[in-house]
């Protein structure tokens, strides 16, 4: 039998497009370099950060099997910056407990321009690649380990060990 393609969704905030649109790329690019008959890819984009959560669910509902969340939030002057950190985070942490599947964080939350584009292929790396990777790397650990307890492995624990007496 052959192995049915992966599917994949990427959510992209519109947000700070100068950043998210690089974000999108990386990830497309990682994406786009596996063999096509391994994995679909579902893009969609975003009003905001907020609205991440929800188009994962949407994308979970749909059939995928992994998806990656990309959004930049930079800070401001007020306090909507906490606000919408907090609502991602806490609704992508909520969707990969609930589906069991995994989401490649990629909302960067940062205190300015230039860390944001540090982390678009400048100093800190590529994050929208990295997100991606981390989307894929998940997937097959824990298909690893459903296998593995279907096969019933034996997971040592360990044994507290007596006290010495000096």
């Amino acid at each position: 039998m052959k192995n049915k393609a992966l599917k994949i969704g990427v959510v992209t905030s519109r947000f700070n497009s100068d950043v998210t649109d690089k974000l999108e790329e990386g990830a497309l690019d990682y994406l786009q370099s596996i063999e096509s008959d391994k994995i679909e890819i579902y893009a969609v984009k975003v009003p905001g950060a907020v609205e991440i959560p929800l188009t994962i669910q949407a994308l979970f509902d749909q059939g995928c099997d992994g998806v990656v969340a990309l959004g930049c939030v930079i800070r401001g002057e007020t306090s909507h910056y906490d606000y919408v950190c907090n609502s991602v985070e806490r609704g992508v942490t909520q969707l990969m407990l609930q589906y069991k599947k995994p989401i490649g964080f990629g909302v960067l939350t940062t205190e300015n321009d230039e860390q944001a584009f540090d982390r678009v292929g400048g100093k800190h790396g590529h994050k929208g690649r990295e997100a991606a990777e981390v989307t894929l790397e998940m997937i097959g650990l824990l298909r690893d380990l459903k296998t593995k307890k279907k096969t019933k492995p034996s997971l040592k624990k360990n044994k507290p060990q007596p006290k010495k007496r000096k």
